[in-house]
């Protein structure tokens, strides 16, 4: 049996063209990959997570940003951040009496404001999604101070927990009032504060020096 040679050449020609085809499908994976993952930070890795495959998240990314195209998102005139600095203020004194009462004031604060500047209503993870869009960088506060909510239904969040928790949602309260920059700040964790005999100070962290008139409980 014999072959013409113009119809392995060609077949190889396909192949080569499959080949190269493959290749620049590969690349511009990685490309979106890398994008992706410079554009949300830590939100990526969460973001895959959930979804259980990179695929489904990167996918989801991708979604979250071109629906973000559709909201009006504006700044805060000064009367309202005036108005939502004086009420977290307020909120942060509350933490010494009622610091789970605090905490839900602070999630509830953070819906408010957003809400003010225009992203679309729904639940938590509605409001995550659409602020990853935006402040990428911070988002992983809400996630944070969220979380302790949900622990503490449980009774599980210990005191300090909920002290991480607002240090948390002022990191991100300060961002959405207009902090120049949507960068990550840290905030200490509990295994690097228990079993000492004084707390580490949120002034001792990268997270904005506390007022004067900031409660004990939020300035140990």
């Amino acid at each position: 049996m014999t072959f013409d040679s113009n119809w392995i050449w060609i077949a190889l020609g396909a192949v080569a063209v499959l080949v190269v085809i493959g290749l620049i499908a590969r690349g511009m994976r990685r490309s979106r990959t890398e994008a992706l993952r410079e554009r949300f930070g830590s939100e990526y890795n969460h973001a895959v997570a959930s979804a259980g495959s990179r695929t489904r998240a990167e996918q989801e990314l991708v979604a979250r940003t071109e629906e973000a195209k559709s909201y009006d998102i504006r700044a805060l005139n000064a009367a309202e951040v005036e108005r939502f600095r004086s009420e977290w203020n307020r909120i942060e004194l509350r933490f010494l009496e009622r610091p789970t009462t605090a905490v839900v004031e602070a999630d509830e604060l953070v819906a408010e404001i957003m809400r003010t500047r225009g992203y679309p209503m729904g639940d938590f993870e509605k409001h995550a999604a659409t602020l990853s869009v935006t402040h990428p960088r911070v988002v992983e506060h809400y996630r944070a101070g969220h979380n302790a909510i949900d622990a503490n239904r449980d009774g599980k969040s210990s005191t300090e927990e909920l002290r991480q928790a607002m240090l948390h949602y002022r990191e991100l309260i300060e961002e959405l009032l207009g902090r120049k920059s949507d960068e990550v700040r840290v905030v200490p964790v509990v295994h690097e504060v228990r079993g000492t005999d004084r707390v580490t100070s949120p002034s001792q962290s990268p997270a904005r020096k506390p007022p004067a008139n900031l409660p004990e409980d939020m300035r140990r």
